[in-house]
């Protein structure tokens, strides 16, 4: 299969730190990798390239729920439980684990998008969007993770670009 912007459900522009959902017309802020933009195993970047939604976890789960390894803990993100967990990266509400399509590059040994775990979900609405500052994922505000995910079906086509794009 091509691959074209037209074809694309999420387009993800690092350069203005946004997430596009282009057949909508919706767009909200984003927080990236701190360490850049990439593809290599361990580098905490945040991949380029085409990407699909291979899975999405989180139903029905409140606000702010607590996810590790990808399983919901039962708990709820305060200010209060944080400070209990100094440090800890944050993942909250939602996922949308992402799946590199591009072998090579973004999908196999080394570079795989899927096998370093890289996300779209949640984080504390204290945290900044608009500038990178996660460990490799896509971070979002809460509700807008949730609307997201309620917005896109597993296999939704993903578009990660360096460059800035049009919004359509």
């Amino acid at each position: 299969m091509k691959y074209t912007l037209q074809n694309a459900d999420i387009l993800i522009d690092l350069a203005q730190q946004q997430l596009i959902l282009p057949k909508l017309k919706k767009t909200y802020p984003v927080s990236t990798g701190l360490n850049g933009i990439g593809e290599q195993e361990n580098s905490g970047k945040t991949p380029r390239g085409w990407h699909c939604v291979a899975q999405k976890i989180g139903y029905g789960l409140p606000k702010n729920s607590v996810l590790i390894a990808r399983k919901p803990t039962g708990e709820i993100y305060t200010a209060d439980y944080a400070k209990l967990h100094p440090g800890r990266d944050w993942i909250l509400s939602r996922i949308l684990w992402l799946k590199g399509l591009e072998e090579g590059f973004n999908s196999g040994p080394g570079c795989d998008t899927f096998n370093r775990y890289i996300y779209i979900h949640g984080t504390p609405d204290s945290e900044p969007m608009g500038i990178p500052a996660s460990h490799g994922c896509i971070r979002m505000r809460n509700d807008d993770v949730i609307e997201l995910f309620n917005l896109t079906p597993e296999q939704a086509l993903v578009y990660i670009s360096e460059y800035p794009l049009e919004q359509i």
